[in-house]
């Protein structure tokens, strides 16, 4: 990284010491979604080049840049502790990578005066060197999209100009990433799960300039003002550097999540009505069950405690997925082997009643996989209730006198 960022100083000294007819242009590209989860909803990066010139002359300041090798990755990203960089790296580098995905990469030129793009490229040289470029990433809030748009509007306001946006539609965070996920479902359902009511709430024009496509968006009905009042237009021209083409992906799991819920509601029914049929409750079940539902409801639970992503914490699913069912399980099965009643049955079912009922005044949009995988989990207690009088006795087989 250095030495792409000492690359990046040398043409610096080189552009200044051009004529005064060679222009330094900045631009910002987008870049279409590929085909990983991390890769689904694009990628923004600002372009310092020289027209003209070599293609070495071009240089792409890139916020999207993290190392997975370092300790906890996983772990650091889960709790919203991940550290990203801003790398400098030469074009072409930069464009062999997306052309493998198959993405294409659109160039907004900026319409910057002489000054105010050598402002922004010290700036983005100065954001390399500062903590060597690494910066508290966050998906929603502080991402390659929204530090590419921070440093334009910084480098412009440090000459005396400012930017003035146009009023586009109001979005939520969760019905921007939706647009970028239907083809995803998958994706897009471990983004509803785990994101909360803070995500549900209509953003303001800054905080929407999240996405590429939505910067993109703003950038082309933008405007420039001077200090003196006078008004010209953001993008000076906009071009496809690469077009985007089609690539073979891999196939995903061919069930939808929707699908899935519903065959899931479909067993917890059948076996209710076999339990109710034999008179016979089907325990062993509930050893495989509650254990993997108390699993996936200890990781929601600790996320929404202890992680410091923003949205995290607002989470109301924490209704249906808790720890309550892995904390229970032996309680559950031994009540169920000795044939008594278990007071879990009729507090987890009151749990998910009350959410079922309350779904539709809570201030967070659910997944209609939320709701069906709610009634599944509603079935199981709910079958113990209703056949506990009707179920037969274990039989317990007399001791032998001696």
């Amino acid at each position: 990284m250095l030495v792409l960022v000492f690359f990046c100083v040398l043409g610096q000294a080189g552009l200044r010491a051009q004529s005064v007819n060679d222009s330094v242009t900045v631009s910002l590209l987008t870049c279409s979604p590929g085909g990983e989860v991390y890769e689904l909803y694009g990628h923004t990066a600002v372009l310092v080049s020289v027209p003209g010139a070599v293609r070495t002359d071009s240089v792409v300041f890139n916020y999207g840049v993290f190392d997975e090798t370092q300790p906890n990755f996983i772990w650091r990203f889960m709790m919203g502790e991940t550290d990203y960089m801003v790398q400098a790296m030469p074009y072409f580098f930069f464009r062999e990578e997306y052309e493998r995905r198959g993405s294409e990469i659109i160039c907004q030129q900026i319409n910057l005066s002489q000054e105010e793009a050598l402002t922004l490229f010290a700036m983005l040289q100065e954001e390399c060197f500062r903590n060597n470029g690494v910066y508290r990433y966050n998906f929603l809030t502080n991402n390659c999209t929204s530090k590419s748009n921070d440093i334009v509007q910084a480098a412009l306001e440090a000459c005396g100009s400012r930017i003035r946006y146009k009023e586009q539609d109001k979005k939520t965070y969760r019905q921007s990433l939706h647009e970028y996920t239907q083809d995803s479902p998958w994706a897009q359902l471990g983004d509803d799960i785990l994101l909360g009511a803070n995500t549900d709430t209509l953003l303001d024009d800054h905080a929407m300039r999240f996405l590429p496509y939505h910067l993109k968006a703003y950038f082309d009905a933008a405007s420039i003002c001077d200090s003196m009042g006078t008004a010209r237009p953001l993008v000076q021209q906009t071009v496809t550097l690469l077009a985007k083409r089609d690539v073979v992906r891999e196939k995903g799991f061919p069930l939808s999540p929707v699908v899935c819920a519903l065959i899931f509601l479909g067993i917890m029914l059948l076996l209710f009505a076999l339990e109710y049929w034999t008179k016979h409750m089907m325990w062993g079940l509930d050893i495989l069950l509650m254990p993997s539902v108390g699993a996936a409801g200890l990781l929601i639970t600790f996320m929404f405690l202890f992680s410091e992503h923003p949205t995290l914490g607002s989470n109301w699913q924490i209704w249906v997925f808790n720890p309550l069912p892995l904390l229970c399980m032996p309680w559950v099965v031994l009540c169920a082997f000795k044939h008594k009643r278990c007071a879990y049955h009729y507090v987890y079912a009151a749990i998910l009643t009350l959410f079922l009922i309350a779904a539709p005044w809570i201030p967070q949009t659910f997944s209609s996989v939320t709701v069906v995988l709610a009634l599944a989990l509603l079935v199981r207690p709910l079958s113990y209730i209703f056949n506990f009088s009707r179920l037969k006795p274990r039989r317990v087989k007399p001791r032998k006198k001696k």
